[in-house]
């Protein structure tokens, strides 16, 4: 399957809109991974296997791997979840976006090294720095719009033409990046009515929407904005709020725990045809 239909297959079979963001950092762990060489894979594999039924899909974060010198174990982590969590597609959370041949070599890392499905991208450089990434029709391209962050507003918030910038953004990769139905876009819950536009311009495109638990977004916000017309169309984001739910030996039940009442919690907003494309 492609990463577009794979989302879709987990979005009906786990009837989840949930994406749980694998962040490892190893000082939060419990206590029983004290020298524990490796900790980050076991800690993170024991979270996917806890709440592999109750996502949508997984979204590990290439630099906590890489600055821990774990990229191994993210290796090994992706190829953990094809085997035995088929189904759940993976998105590597790297944010690539350059021009000619190092383009190309970023996305063959994410897709041929890591064996993702999917990579999050950065278009500031213009769509031949992320042409590679689109020319692979199997997997998925999701690409930065308005984000979580505070900081977000200082450029893409910026009047282009009597319009934000990520309003140019938006309609650009619905209208011309997306040739083969492989594009997503990153939009932040933290700005539920910023969602809501970016909805209407691209009518049923999926939207990853981190900013959801720690950073303090709304569900019933998202829900309300954001939706597709089938009551689907996003992929709601969670990280530390599920990872350190709990700090004991007890962690990987803490996690899905969280899981289950965010995947609850999003189902009681989901209204189908509330946001008509």
């Amino acid at each position: 399957m492609t990463f577009i239909e794979s989302l879709r297959h987990a979005w009906q079979h786990n009837d989840s809109l949930v994406c749980v963001g694998l962040d490892p950092e190893p000082a939060r762990f419990p206590e029983m991974f004290a020298g524990d060489d490796d900790s980050v894979f076991r800690f993170c594999r024991d979270i996917v296997d806890a709440t592999a039924d109750l996502v949508c899909c997984f979204k590990p974060q290439i630099a906590h791997f890489a600055a821990l010198g774990a990229e191994d174990a993210l290796q090994r982590l992706i190829a953990h979840i094809h085997k035995l969590q088929p189904g759940v597609p993976v998105i590597l959370d790297a944010k690539r976006g350059d021009i000619g041949s190092t383009a190309r070599h970023y996305a063959s890392e994410a897709f041929d090294r890591y064996q993702a499905d999917a990579v999050t991208v950065n278009p500031y450089l213009g769509r031949d720095s992320l042409q590679p990434f689109l020319d692979r029709a199997d997997k998925g391209v999701v690409i930065l719009c308005r984000t979580s962050n505070a900081g977000a507003g200082d450029l893409q918030d910026l009047d282009i033409g009597g319009r934000p910038l990520y309003q140019h953004v938006a309609e650009k990769v619905a209208r011309d990046w997306n040739a083969n139905g492989n594009c997503l876009l990153v939009t932040g819950a933290t700005y539920p009515q910023q969602l809501a536009e970016v909805r209407a311009l691209v009518g049923d495109m999926p939207l990853l929407v981190p900013g959801i638990g720690a950073q303090g977004g709304d569900v019933e916000a998202v829900l309300r904005h954001g939706q597709a017309s089938d009551a689907s169309g996003l992929l709601i984001s969670s990280s530390r709020a599920i990872l350190y739910a709990g700090n004991d030996d007890d962690f990987a039940n803490a996690a899905r725990a969280a899981t289950l009442a965010l995947r609850d919690e999003i189902n009681r907003h989901r209204r189908p045809g509330a946001n008509p494309a």
